[in-house]
């Protein structure tokens, strides 16, 4: 049976811009725009920090963009509310934490037909409470999306219904990385990037670490810090490197604009983590050409196959990781190699081109009335 087009689809998500959550939702909301299938809305939770800049320059580029209030939770479930009766959505896509549990709320009240949520993480701070919310909303709720296989595989541990709990890998615009054969792997510099945001979140401090372990083994490569954040995480790092003696090989780069072309002129490129959802900065780095290496938690562990395309170290490990930084800095045949079948893989599996159609064939099937696929359906290829 044909489906009515256009799909009238809303975005809700965090007005945080920094989480990788509203990037994922602001990209599909664009790509919808392109096509005749959705008519997309995006519409974003208030926050202390949203840039009334970043909202005036979406509105410029022909994205449809409305803010709710995130003053108080029952505040934004009733802004929300009134959008969707305005709108009238066939459907509302919930991103993230706890977005997902207000949207849904709303979108129940308001009775749009479907309700998707997308979880975005592999670990949020859910009191019982909001798990009990959650657990309650999923009666009311065509699709979970997890963006990441580890994603998906918890929230089935936390008790999402497995019959309607799916995986679509988030993607990345792999135009920037076009040029990345262009630059052979031996003739990249010898550094080792991070690309990351100064957070709880993240590990600088391990990989720091492992630079001084490296240096005791007579490698002193540079290490580059690109990324923002929060400033008491900084510090830390900061201190950390001067304690250690390590000022003449780290550089904290802060926010840089050309991220495609620093990986695409270094051997190297880390995501020291403590937890992800789908590891886009990692996914940069596959598509740069880079030799990666990651933290084996939820979220990486799921993207890298350790020695095929990339190394895995165990979770806030200075010396596993110095051991697998060392191995590539004195193999560059062997770095070269997993360079190689890392840009493969993200080039078949992380297009921004996937993900858009993965949403939009999940659309077109829930307003076709589909059962849900199989839960082992929609997973990343081994």
């Amino acid at each position: 049976m044909p489906v009515q087009t256009p799909i009238r689809v809303l975005h809700f998500v965090t007005g945080g811009f920094a989480g990788g959550a509203t990037q994922v939702a602001i990209k599909l909301v664009s790509a919808a725009l392109q096509t005749e299938t959705v008519e997309p809305l995006l519409v974003l939770r208030r926050k202390r920090h949203t840039d009334p800049a970043r909202i005036a320059e979406l509105r410029a580029q022909g994205i449809p963009v409305e803010v709710v209030s995130g003053m108080f939770h029952w505040l934004t479930i009733w802004a929300l509310l009134r959008v969707c009766r305005r709108f009238r959505p066939d459907i509302l896509v919930a991103h993230g934490f706890p977005e997902h549990i207000l949207g849904r709320h709303a979108g129940r009240i308001a009775r749009v037909r479907h309700l998707v949520q997308v979880e975005h993480n592999s670990r949020e701070r859910y009191t019982p409470w909001r798990r009990w919310q959650s657990r309650w909303l999923d009666r009311h709720t065509a699709r979970i999306v997890g963006c990441g296989e580890g994603v998906r595989r918890r929230l089935l541990e936390m008790g999402a219904p497995p019959d309607r709990t799916i995986t679509i890998n988030n993607g990345i615009n792999l135009v920037p990385f076009a040029g990345a054969d262009a630059h052979p792997f031996e003739q990249r510099a010898a550094q080792i990037l991070m690309v990351s945001r100064f957070a709880r979140q993240k590990d600088h401090l391990t990989l720091i670490r492992a630079m001084a372990l490296l240096r005791e083994r007579g490698l002193r490569p540079p290490l580059l810090l690109a990324g923002g954040g929060k400033k008491g995480h900084r510090r830390r790092a900061e201190q950390l490197t001067a304690e250690l003696g390590l000022q003449d090989q780290v550089q904290f780069l802060g926010l840089v604009r050309d991220v495609p072309q620093r990986l695409m002129s270094s051997r190297v490129a880390v995501l020291s983590t403590h937890y992800e959802g789908m590891p886009l900065a990692l996914v940069e780095g596959m598509a740069a050409g880079c030799a990666v290496v990651g933290s084996a938690v939820p979220g990486v562990q799921e993207v890298l196959r350790d020695g095929v395309n990339g190394r895995l170290v165990a979770h806030q490990d200075p010396r596993s990781l110095a051991d697998a930084l060392e191995g590539l800095l004195r193999d560059p045949v062997l770095a070269a190699r997993l360079a190689r079948q890392a840009r493969r893989d993200a080039l078949d599996s992380y297009s921004l081109e996937r993900m858009n159609r993965d949403y939009e064939e999940l659309f077109c099937s829930l307003m076709q009335g589909q059962p849900a696929p199989g839960a082992g359906e929609g997973q990343p290829p081994s």
